[in-house]
């Protein structure tokens, strides 16, 4: 079903949270738990982002949001290195027990240290360390550019958030190219 278009009046859409809130409910988001080492309290920091994007290539640098009102935020407007954590489709808990609030995220689960310090979780199918370039304040959250020093990948199938749930990934037929002519391409 395509989507159906709904007027939007600018000034009004700042009091449309809800409408916002269900826009992105249907825009599936890869998993990624952001790790750190809080460099004034010497204890692990983590925290659930679907948010994570590459932002270029040369040199391999992303950028992911995060609420400055988190638990996390204080940590990580001081720390200099980040390690992202990007989980496979059976890591749902662990995604859920970073988005948690009030409760020890490190508690019972598994992970080891970078020589650096930063913790990369076993349930990770790929990991980046990065170190942190910018943070933009935005509105109510703050937008963290960083730039990657290394990482490890797996070839594990990714975990998604999409409309309140998580959920795998399964590949569809190919695409059929099609030329400026309507006919298919050979």
């Amino acid at each position: 079903m395509s989507a159906q278009p709904i007027p939007l009046d600018l000034e009004a859409a700042q009091h449309s949270g809800p409408l916002f809130r269900e826009i992105f409910r249907r825009h599936p988001a890869g998993v990624a738990v952001v790790t750190l080492v809080d460099p004034v309290l010497g204890r692990n920091v983590g925290f659930t982002a679907t948010s994570v994007i590459s932002v270029s290539a040369a040199p391999p640098t992303l950028a992911f949001s995060i609420s400055r009102g988190s638990s996390s935020w204080p940590a990580l407007a001081a720390a200099t290195s980040v390690v992202v954590n990007f989980l496979h489709s059976s890591s749902g808990g662990l995604s859920q027990r970073f988005a948690t609030h009030g409760v020890d995220r490190f508690a019972g689960v598994d992970w080891s240290p970078l020589e650096t310090g930063e913790p990369v979780l076993d349930g990770a199918s790929s990991w980046v360390r990065a170190t942190v370039l910018e943070r933009h304040p935005t509105a109510d959250s703050a937008l963290v550019v960083a730039r990657v020093e290394r990482g490890a990948v797996g070839d594990d199938e990714p975990l998604v958030f999409y409309d309140r749930g998580y959920h795998g990934l399964h590949a569809l037929p190919p695409l059929v190219d099609v030329a400026d002519d309507g006919e298919a391409a050979s």
